[in-house]
């Protein structure tokens, strides 16, 4: 039987199925921007139906409508089990897309204006996500993860992560404080995995439900959906939290509709024929 919760860095029990709210604000970073009451009520929605893990970032949104504001209006005063999770890291172009990446100098005031946009005093968890738009590796994160550790010391951030990165920089960041989420595209990157699971790091995979150039297996997954009565996205959705007890899923949708489908996916038990069939 699939483990429905995840002990976060020791002390924030959470369930391994949370919220994305990248798509609250916009469906993509370069599309129109959406209703703010239609985020507020899938929000609500989320909340009611069990979610207490909430991903966002201060670069989800454009203009007056944003995540975080979202977040606040929908769910304060926060309800003592949720936590919620930001990244830092990426900047926003004039089209944005957060195709740039902020200096060490520039992460406190990310991270103070997360603060002011949530509502809170102190962050439950902190990304540093590196590499813009690309994939991981190939710089040094050890200055900018620096600038969190000391954030986390000071009491504004609780817990620290890293997104979009490879085995080398996990090393450096685990080597100036605790790392206790791994947010990264969803790969085959089995030796990274088992680290996360050897280590109690949640690895949280961004795009659960395809995207960034990386989409889904929809026959597959349509033939084992077909076979369990459920949808597509459901069976991803669970096959995510069947491959590793560290995975948590975090899909995201700005549809109360999708919401309730997606959710409905932590209740879905896969056999080991459906698991053998998924992965081929």
């Amino acid at each position: 039987m699939t483990i429905k919760t995840f002990r976060l860095g020791g002390d924030l029990t959470i369930d391994r199925l949370g919220f994305g709210a990248m798509r609250l604000a916009m469906g993509t970073f370069d599309g129109p921007t959406r209703a703010p009451e239609n985020g507020v009520a899938v929000l609500r929605r989320a909340v009611e139906l069990g979610v207490n893990h909430i991903d966002t970032a201060g670069f989800y949104g454009r203009g007056t409508v944003r995540a975080n504001e979202l977040i606040r209006t929908a769910l304060t005063p926060y309800r003592d089990d949720l936590v919620i999770a930001t990244k830092v890291g990426p900047l926003p172009g004039p089209d944005g897309v957060p195709s740039g990446q902020a200096t060490a100098d520039q992460l406190r005031g990310l991270v103070e204006a997360d603060l002011r946009a949530l509502g809170l005093d102190r962050l439950d968890l902190v990304y540093l996500r590196v590499g813009g738009m690309t994939g991981p590796g190939g710089e040094s994160i050890t200055e900018r993860f620096a600038v969190l550790a000391a954030l986390r010391e000071e009491g504004l951030i609780r817990h620290l992560g890293v997104s979009n990165v490879d085995a080398v920089q996990l090393a450096e960041a685990r080597a100036i404080a605790p790392v206790t989420a791994v947010q990264n595209q969803h790969t085959d990157d089995v030796g990274l995995l088992t680290e996360c699971e050897e280590a109690g790091i949640a690895y949280v995979p961004y795009f659960p439900l395809g995207g960034g150039g990386n989409p889904l297996d929809t026959e597959r997954l349509a033939k084992v959906a077909a076979r369990l009565g459920a949808t597509a996205a459901q069976v991803q959705l669970a096959s995510l939290l069947a491959s590793s007890p560290s995975v948590l899923a975090i899909p995201g949708t700005g549809s109360l509709d999708h919401l309730e489908e997606n959710l409905a996916a932590g209740d879905l038990v896969l056999g080991d024929d459906d698991l053998a069939a998924l992965r081929g």
